[in-house]
């Protein structure tokens, strides 16, 4: 890999940025022998500042590596890609009580790297779809009419930010219900199966931690029509056992709407105000999820580490940041790109970056990603001396996931051949998925992150549908939260222009 002494200029290059929960078998582990025998790469790296020299006064923040968290010790685990599809889906229904006798070690390791590559796979399809809908959007000129604000806000539009632990929960609650090829599909997109899959999420949630500087939280609910709509037993009780949800039989108005939005906004703790703008005529049933993150870093900034730096976005053109300097001690490496990781309160979880060589774009670094790969990444990271510039940033994003969660080969769920007869039926027509909106937000800045994030499946009822390390997060970056204990995606994001939080 090429070493990075060189200032940045102001080419467009790629970053990928994680959040991180570090735990006993995590990826906030890091070989010991090797720092042990020296072999263990010791430089710097600064990111986000236009200055290759971090400010003297970040390394008061400065963490030893050989004072790591114990969590940051553990062993690496079993690792590995997505897995296929177990079962052919015929009929076949999911079982509460087997989900959870299968939930041993090997699948929750297979779990974790299918959602890996789930999110990765539905990132790399989020950036095709915002870098598409911009794709107008040219340099800044100085003389042009339209205000630089604006200009940069509309780049801000190709930020992508998912949760794919919150849209996966959505489906596999909406999974339960399927039966034949379209069960089949569903699971060939999650690459599980939604046995093991659900009995993985439902421990999952059982587990999360509220502490007083971090917490991780979420929230299950149904809404079915009233009258309109018989559902079956089985599919509700399975849902509130496994993942605690609360169910709410309503006549679908738009009070209905008010009441789901009031309940999502509750439970991402204000981050996702609203996920719906309509209850279509034909609705019959909402499964919706909403998760909330927030931690405090182990180390705050103080005022003076924090100062105005440039970020160059996609198109060349600079915006004025606040930088945030702090010196690091885990560093990570990949083939194209080097970055570094920073904890969060107790060490539990923690940001990570990957700042990719210049001269490749950010599509085209996460196009060479796949789920094994970065879970690799994040789980062996080394111990070294890392100046760190992190840029404050906000990020919001709404999408409807239907066409991308086509394109991943569940196709068959969005119309009306869609067999979800394990859900329940209705005298206007089959049962199909007609929307998976998802909506997140983020907020990184000198006392820690906060992110939301919320997911609706709606269903309707009718017919078809080296050396020194330099590191610098000012150019458009990646960013993941992620739960290292299962090297667990949280969170998959974009920035391409910076939002100030």
């Amino acid at each position: 890999m090429r070493k990075w002494h060189e200032k940045v200029t102001g080419k467009t290059a790629i970053l990928i940025a994680a959040i991180m929960a570090i735990s006993a078998t995590g990826c906030g582990r890091w070989d010991v022998d090797r720092a042990q025998d020296g072999s263990a790469v010791q430089g710097t790296a600064s990111i986000g500042s236009t200055d290759a020299e971090m400010p003297p006064e970040a390394s008061d923040s400065a963490t030893d590596a050989a004072a790591l968290p114990a969590t940051a010790h553990g062993d690496a685990g079993t690792d590995g890609g997505s897995t296929e599809s177990t079962g052919s889906g015929e009929d076949r229904e999911i079982d509460g009580e087997e989900d959870i006798a299968k939930n041993d070690g090997a699948v929750e390791a297979e779990a974790a790297c299918a959602i890996t590559d789930f999110g990765l796979r539905l990132l790399q399809l989020g950036m095709e779809e915002a870098a598409a809908s911009t794709s107008g959007n040219a340099a800044f000129q100085p003389q042009s009419s339209l205000p630089k604000s604006v200009h940069d806000e509309n780049l801000s539009d190709r930020n992508v930010l998912l949760s794919p632990l919150s849209v996966l929960q959505a489906l596999a609650m909406t999974a339960g219900g399927a039966r034949g090829e379209t069960l089949r599909q569903m699971e060939e997109a999650f690459g599980i199966s939604v046995s093991e899959l659900s009995s993985y999420l439902a421990d999952y949630r059982r587990t999360l931690p509220a502490e007083d500087e971090y917490k991780l939280s979420m929230a299950n609910g149904i809404w079915l029509a009233d009258e309109s709509f018989t559902v079956e037993a089985d599919f509700l009780e399975r849902n509130e056992e496994l993942f605690e949800c609360t169910v709410h039989r309503v006549d679908f108005d738009d009070s209905t709407r008010q009441e789901i939005n009031a309940w999502v906004k509750d439970n991402t703790d204000g981050m996702i105000e609203e996920i719906l703008d309509e209850i279509p005529e034909d609705a019959v049933m909402y499964l919706v999820n909403a998760l909330a993150f927030d931690a405090r870093w182990q180390e705050r900034y103080r005022e003076d580490q924090v100062r105005e730096r440039d970020f160059t976005m996609a198109d060349g053109s600079s915006q004025k940041v606040q930088m945030m300097y702090s010196e690091e001690s885990l560093y990570l490496e990949d083939a194209h790109a080097q970055g570094l990781m920073k904890y969060y309160a107790d060490g539990k979880y923690a940001f990570a970056a990957l700042l990719p060589e210049e001269g490749m774009t950010l599509e085209e670094y996460a196009a060479t990603l796949t789920g094994e790969r970065l879970r690799e990444i994040l789980r062996n990271p080394v111990s070294a001396q890392v100046s760190a510039a992190i840029p404050r940033f906000r990020s919001e994003y709404g999408a409807d996931m239907r066409d991308m969660l086509r394109e991943m080969g569940m196709s068959q769920a969005f119309d009306g051949n869609a067999d979800f007869s394990g859900i329940g039926s209705s005298p206007e027509g089959n049962l199909f998925i007609s929307r998976v909106l998802h909506k997140t937000y983020m907020a990184v800045d000198e006392n820690g992150t906060r992110a939301g994030a919320a997911t609706a499946v709606e269903m309707r009822a009718e017919g078809a549908m080296e050396d020194i390390k330099v590191v610098h997060l000012d150019r458009p970056f990646l960013y993941l939260i992620i739960d290292c204990r299962e090297s667990l995606p949280i969170f998959m994001g974009t920035v391409e222009a910076v939002s100030a939080p």
